[in-house]
């Protein structure tokens, strides 16, 4: 059960914690590739500190950004800025998405993100939470997967699934997460002798960095076919 106010409190010490880890860099660091294609880690602080904003806009009720062209722009003029005004950057606007979100509110109301995408405002920061452990591991400033925590990553992997639930470049697929955290459908639905059916099992942090599109070949995830067989763990398509 989504619990806003308990997300929030998460929220504040995983932006602590990814704000103690950009600390730790050297100014020129900023300009260095991190792990996400073709950006590098100005632009994945920069977009941390815009996507604060653009939540607030959500939760205020405009749009979410002005443009997806805008979007990018924002992203791409703010990378260079130096380390110090990067970091003020992200802890102001997360300071200002902190006060919105802890606002009274009717947490059950339908807001609009971007891409045609709706959410329940009660899931708010949890989405926040999810941009903030994932790009600090895409900093690549040493915090890995397996850093983040436990339960956020059982989270992340079942709101993964969900997102992937019915779509028909995905194969049926059973993923069971170990250390007794049950068991996820996700994928296209299996006519029940499906050949293409597939069963995945991991660890959480590998499970994620497999569903996020962190992680290839992780030999910490088993495939197994609809025969009993090993496979190859599912290619997903890009979120």
């Amino acid at each position: 059960m989504t619990d806003p106010l308990r997300d929030l409190a998460s929220l504040r010490a995983a932006t602590e914690r990814l704000l103690t880890t950009a600390h730790t860099l050297e100014n020129a660091a900023v300009t260095g590739p991190s792990r996400l294609p073709g950006w590098t880690r100005g632009h994945v602080l920069t977009h941390l500190s815009r996507n604060a904003d653009a939540l607030v806009n959500v939760l205020e009720g405009r749009p979410m950004y002005a443009s997806p062209e805008a979007r990018e722009a924002d992203i791409e003029s703010g990378a260079c800025r130096p380390l110090d005004v990067q970091l003020a950057d992200v802890r102001d606007s997360a300071a200002r998405l902190h006060a919105v979100a802890s606002l009274p509110s009717d947490w059950e109301r339908t807001v609009a993100l971007r891409n045609g995408v709706t959410d329940r405002a009660a899931r708010i920061p949890f989405r926040r939470l999810v941009e903030v452990e994932l790009h600090h591991v895409d900093l690549g400033a040493g915090h890995e997967l397996e850093d983040l925590p436990e339960e956020f990553l059982v989270r992340e992997a079942a709101f993964l699934a969900d997102r992937f639930a019915g779509r028909a470049d995905v194969p049926p697929t059973l993923i069971t997460v170990s250390g007794g955290h049950g068991t996820l459908r996700t994928g296209r639905e299996g006519d029940g002798d499906s050949t293409d059916a597939v069963s995945v099992a991991g660890p959480p942090a590998s499970l994620v960095g497999w569903l996020a599109g962190r992680r290839t070949g992780d030999p910490a995830l088993t495939a197994t076919g609809a025969d009993g067989a090993p496979g190859a763990l599912p290619v997903l398509p890009a979120l």
